[in-house]
C-alpha cells in the first residue's frame, strides 16, 4: 500500500469516528478500562485507527454485543497488506492447518484444540477458513482468529513488543517447542537478555529470534529443515537415505513398501518439509546472509553443517527405533494402529499410543530427536546432548529392552500353548 492510498483511507478514518469513538471508549472505561488504555498507548489510537475500523459499527450497547466483528488477517491487511502476505507465505500461516491434519487431533479435548486452552492456543496464529471461523463462533465466542494477535498482542499491537525474543516465548517452550529454552541459555539469549537489563549497551551484537527467523521483518517465517527435519532430495549417503526412508515412512508419507501416500499432500499444503533442493538452499543462504552479519562466513557455514550432521546421527537412532517397533507390528506382537492403512507405527497418532513402547517411540521422535537438532542449531550444547541426544539413546535402549522382552514373552507363550495342546491330545488320548 503506498503513501498517498494511506493517507486516504486515515484521513477518510477521521472523518467517520470522533463521536462513535468516544462513545465506545465512554463505555469500555467501565466494562474493560485495561483495553481502552492499551489502545490509547497504541499507534492505532495516535492514528485515529478507532475500534469501528476493525470491529464495525453494528455494536452500539450491551445488548448487541454479538454484532461484534472479530477481526481477521484481511481486516489487518486493509493497512498492512505486505506483512500480511508475507504471513501468508510462512510456516505460521500453516500452524492452525497442521494442527487440523493431526490424525488423532479430533480425538482430543474441544477445549484443547479449537477452544485454545492447548495446541490450538498456539497453532490459532494459523489462518482459518470461512467455514472453520463459522465454526469457533458456533462453538464459544470465536476468538483467536486475527493471527497476527498472536505476536503483536490485543490492544496496543506494539511493534517494540513484537520484536522482543519474549514474545515468542509463549508458544515456542517447553515439550517439544523448547526453542525458547534454547536460545535464552545459548550465548546468543544470554547476551540480549544482559542487554534489555542494560548490562550491556545497547550497541552489542546480541540477535533475537526475530533477527534470525524474521530478517528485516520479513514475516514469512520459515527454516531450511522445517520443522520436522525431514526433506527432499534423498542424500547421496546410503545409509542416511535408508534412515530417512524409515522416518519418512514412520510418519505416514510413504507407504512399507517405500511409495508415497495421500499424506505427503498434506505435508505439501502445510509446508512441513522442504521438497527440493533448490527449496531448502534458498532458505540455508537466507540464514548464512543473516549470520554473516556477526561471523565470518566460513565459521557460519561450519556451525550450520555441524546442525546437518546432528540431523544425519539422530536419523539413524531414530530409524533403529522405528525399525525395531515396525517388526512387531509384522510379526503380530503389535496391533495396528487405529484408524491407519498400515501395520507399522505411525508417529504422527502416538499421542495416544496404546502401549508403554509406541509411547516411547512417540517421545523419542517428537522431544529427543526434536532437541538434538534443534539444540543444535541454536547453539543450545545442553539440549543437544543431554536432553535430545542422549535421551535418544536411552529411549532406543527402553525400546529394545522391551521389544526382547515381548519377543521372549511371546516365545514362552506358544511353548505353552503347544505343551499344553500335547498335554491335552495325550490326555484325551487315555481317556
Amino acid at each position: 500500500m503506498n503513501h498517498k492510498t494511506m493517507a486516504v483511507i486515515l484521513l477518510s478514518i477521521a472523518f467517520c469516528t470522533g463521536a462513535f469513538a468516544q462513545e465506545c471508549v465512554k463505555c469500555h472505561k467501565d466494562v474493560t478500562p485495561n483495553i481502552v488504555t492499551d489502545w490509547q498507548l497504541s499507534k492505532h489510537s495516535q492514528n485515529e485507527v478507532d475500534c469501528s475500523v476493525c470491529h464495525g459499527e453494528a455494536h452500539k450497547d450491551s445488548y448487541d454485543v454479538a454484532k461484534v466483528q472479530i477481526p481477521t488477517p484481511e481486516t489487518c491487511a486493509e493497512c498492512h497488506d505486505e506483512k500480511v502476505a508475507q504471513f501468508k507465505k510462512g510456516k505460521h500461516a500453516f500452524a492452525w492447518a497442521a494442527m487440523k491434519a493431526m490424525p488423532t487431533a479430533h480425538w482430543q479435548p474441544m477445549a484443547m484444540m479449537e477452544g485454545m486452552k492447548g495446541c490450538g492456543g498456539c497453532h490459532k496464529i494459523g489462518l482459518k477458513t470461512k467455514e472453520e471461523i463459522t465454526e469457533l463462533k458456533k462453538d464459544g465466542a470465536g476468538f483467536g482468529v486475527a493471527s497476527c494477535d498472536a505476536c503483536h498482542t490485543r490492544h496496543i499491537f506494539s511493534v517494540k513488543e513484537a520484536k522482543q525474543p519474549q514474545a515468542c516465548q509463549t508458544c515456542h517452550m517447553g515439550f517439544d517447542h523448547p526453542q525458547w529454552e534454547m536460545y535464552s541459555g545459548s550465548k546468543h539469549g544470554v547476551r540480549y537478555l544482559l542487554k534489555q537489563n542494560k548490562t550491556l549497551p545497547e550497541t552489542v551484537a546480541a540477535p533475537t529470534c526475530q533477527t534470525c527467523h524474521m530478517e528485516k521483518g520479513n514475516h514469512a517465517v520459515r527454516t531450511a529443515w522445517g520443522f520436522l527435519a525431514v526433506r527432499l532430495p534423498m542424500p547421496e549417503d546410503e545409509q542416511w537415505t535408508a534412515d530417512r526412508v524409515t522416518i519418512l515412512q514412520g510418519l505416514g508419507v510413504l507407504d512399507p513398501e517405500g511409495n508415497p501416500t495421500a499424506r505427503l499432500d498434506i505435508v505439501k499444503a502445510a509446508d512441513l518439509a522442504r521438497l527440493t533442493q533448490e527449496d531448502w538452499q534458498q532458505e540455508r543462504d537466507k540464514m548464512l546472509k543473516t549470520c554473516n552479519q556477526c561471523h565470518s562466513l566460513n565459521f557460519a557455514k561450519n556451525e550450520l553443517d555441524k546442525g546437518d550432521q546432528m540431523i544425519k546421527e539422530a536419523d539413524y537412532l531414530m530409524a533403529e527405533a522405528i525399525r525395531i517397533v515396525a517388526g512387531l507390528y509384522k510379526d503380530g506382537l503389535l496391533t495396528k494402529p487405529e484408524n491407519y492403512s498400515y501395520p507399522f507405527p505411525d508417529l504422527l497418532t502416538f499421542h495416544d499410543a496404546p502401549t508403554a513402547i509406541e509411547q516411547e517411540l512417540f517421545v523419542m521422535f517428537l522431544e529427543h530427536r526434536m532437541r538434538t537438532f534443534q539444540g543444535t542449531f541454536h547453539a543450545n550444547p545442553d539440549y543437544a546432548l543431554w536432553y535430545g541426544w542422549s535421551e535418544m539413546q536411552r529411549s532406543l535402549g527402553v525400546i529394545k529392552a522391551t521389544a526382547k522382552e515381548m519377543r521372549k514373552n511371546h516365545q514362552q507363550n506358544n511353548i505353552r500353548y503347544s505343551n499344553n495342546n500335547e498335554m491335552n491330545s495325550l490326555l484325551s488320548g487315555r481317556i
